[in-house]
């Protein structure tokens, strides 16, 4: 890991990472405690450690992920995704109001699609998803 990414994901982590993580992971137990919505709870306890440790990584489409992906999809956003990008909206705000939280901010935001989306996406080094090393 280069130390700027370890610098941005300790600072990430103090001022908003831990929060959504554990919010990502509340909305991930209520999925695994309803037996049908394991999949959902699987992917969001993947976007939770991402949103824990975001630098450095990036999401990327799955290629094989279709039709079931879509209408997952469909349904987290009606119970899960809007009150995640809701969360991420929320706690973007204090952020903007300083300078050095600017930059986190914008990052916060860029994660409201996949917080409406998570299925049919996957985690991946930044260096993998540019094709670079």
């Amino acid at each position: 890991m280069k130390p700027i990414n370890l610098v941005l994901n300790v600072l990430w982590l103090i001022f908003c990472g831990i929060w959504m993580a554990i919010a990502y992971a509340v909305a991930a137990l209520i999925c695994f405690v309803l037996i049908v919505t394991i999949p959902f709870g699987i992917a969001s306890l993947r976007i939770a450690g991402f949103v824990l440790w975001p630098f450095g990584r990036t999401t990327v489409p799955k290629q094989n992920a279709g039709a079931p992906s879509c209408i997952g999809n469909v349904i987290w956003i009606v119970f899960a995704g809007w009150w995640l990008a809701l969360g991420h909206l929320i706690t973007s705000i204090p952020l903007f109001l300083s300078i050095i939280g600017i930059p986190f901010g914008w990052a916060n935001l860029k994660l409201i699609p996949l917080s409406l989306t998570p299925l049919g996406h996957e985690v991946v080094p930044t260096d993998e998803a540019f094709g670079g090393r």
